[in-house]
């Protein structure tokens, strides 16, 4: 059994090096491999974005708050292509994302806003992949600009952001008064 607590997003890597030029890509690790793939690829001087959420398990006899990542198997590397055997050469790391055959280029905009909101984020989890519902833009507080699908449950709003390239997604608690329907 687990609660989920508020979130701490980590951001790992430099910007100097070749990672001021070229795109962010979603690496594929070894299962449960995500904070270890972060921390070498920082000792290579490349930029990733590892988010992470706080989760508290219970035992029988005790319980443990425990970082997690955010979305289970990725991070997100900031590279030029031709830097891209750098990166899968690091012990864990399986594959680029890739789309017809090519490593696929992750939304600039979706990445940045989820690495430079990410002090100021409330409550995050993963959510199961969601691509159908109401849409909605967050138009003031630390999230603006994002949109995503509304989810109301009791007294909580949230939107849940998804990545449509790895099919993942995130629910983000926001005040209702903050959110407009996109048209």
């Amino acid at each position: 059994m687990h609660d989920h607590i508020n979130t701490a997003v980590a951001v790992t890597g430099s910007e100097g090096g070749s990672s001021t030029q070229g795109n962010w890509y979603a690496l594929y690790t070894c299962p449960r491999h995500e904070k270890r793939v972060a921390e070498q690829i920082e000792l290579r001087d490349i930029s990733c974005f590892l988010p992470l959420y706080r989760s508290v398990r219970r035992w029988k006899d005790r319980r443990k708050e425990l970082e997690l990542a955010l979305f289970p198997g990725y991070v997100f590397v900031h590279i030029a292509l031709h830097d891209r055997l750098q990166v899968l050469q690091v012990p864990g790391a399986v594959r680029l994302v890739t789309f017809n055959g090519q490593p696929a280029v992750l939304p600039e905009q979706e990445i940045e806003c989820l690495r430079n909101r990410q002090s100021s984020i409330g409550t995050i989890e993963p959510h199961p992949y969601l691509c159908v519902g109401r849409r909605v833009r967050v138009r003031s507080g630390p999230l603006q600009g994002l949109e995503g699908i509304i989810r109301r449950s009791k007294d909580k709003c949230r939107v849940v952001f998804s990545l449509d390239l790895i099919k993942r997604s995130v629910a983000i608690e926001v005040d209702e008064a903050d959110v407009e329907l996109v048209a």
